[in-house]
C-alpha cells in the first residue's frame, strides 16, 4: 500500500507554547498507525512577510518567492492530508497559523486536514470550528473526528510526553487516523484521475 505524506502543522509560535510538543505526540501515533510519510511544519521556522499580495494572482506565484518561502509552498504542496494543531487563542486560532494559511491557495485543495486542538476548559474546540470555516473555503476537507486536550498543561510534562489519560487519547488519535487514512487515500486517486479545479 502506497503511503499517504502527511504534514503536521504545529500552529503557535508563542513563547513557552504547548504545540510542538503536542504535535511530536501526535506525531508519534501517526508513525505508529502505518499510513503516513510525516512531515512536521512549525511556523516558526519560517518568516512570512507581514503584507499579502493584494491580488491572488500573485499568491501563485510561488516562483517568484524567497527560497525560505518556496520550500514551504513546496512541502505543502507535496502533502495528501494534513494535521493541524492549534492552541485557543481568544476563542480562535493563533494569528500566526492564520498567515501561514492565507499564503497558500491552491496547497490545501482537494485534501483532507484533521484539527487537534487545546486550550483551558473546552480544549481548544472553538479554535477548531474556526478553522473548519476557513478550510472549507480553500477547498480542503476536514474530516470530522478531532483530538481536544482541555488544561493541556496538566496533561503533558517539559518534554512534550503525555501523563494523564494516554489510552483514551490514543484511541481517539488511531480514529482519526483511520478517517485521515480514508480521505486522504480517496482524494488522492481522484486528483490523480481528475486533477481538481477551484471555481
Amino acid at each position: 500500500m502506497t503511503k499517504m505524506r502527511l504534514a503536521v502543522i504545529s500552529g503557535s509560535v508563542r513563547e513557552g507554547r504547548y504545540g510542538p510538543g503536542i504535535a511530536r505526540w501526535f506525531s508519534e501515533q501517526a508513525s505508529t498507525h502505518g499510513l503516513f510519510d510525516l512531515d512536521v511544519i512549525d511556523p516558526a521556522g519560517t518568516a512570512l512577510p507581514a503584507a499579502l499580495p493584494i491580488s491572488p494572482e500573485l499568491l501563485l506565484d510561488v516562483a517568484g518567492r524567497p527560497e525560505e518561502m518556496r520550500r514551504l509552498a513546496g512541502r505543502l504542496e507535496r502533502a495528501d492530508a494534513f494535521a493541524v494543531v492549534t492552541p485557543e487563542y481568544n476563542h480562535s486560532y493563533p494569528a500566526a497559523l492564520k498567515h501561514l494559511i492565507d499564503w497558500h491557495l491552491t496547497q490545501w485543495q482537494a485534501k483532507p486536514v484533521a484539527l487537534i486542538s487545546y486550550g483551558g476548559q473546552g480544549g481548544g474546540i472553538r479554535a477548531a470550528e474556526h478553522l473548519r470555516q476557513v478550510f472549507n473555503e480553500l477547498h480542503a476537507v476536514t474530516i470530522r473526528n478531532w483530538i481536544s486536550f482541555d488544561q493541556h498543561w496538566t496533561r503533558f510534562d517539559a518534554d512534550g510526553r503525555l501523563t494523564r489519560d494516554a489510552e483514551g487519547a490514543q484511541a481517539a488519535a488511531k480514529s482519526l487516523l483511520d478517517q485521515l487514512g480514508w480521505w486522504s487515500t480517496a482524494l488522492r486517486q481522484a486528483r490523480l484521475a481528475v486533477p481538481y479545479q477551484a471555481a
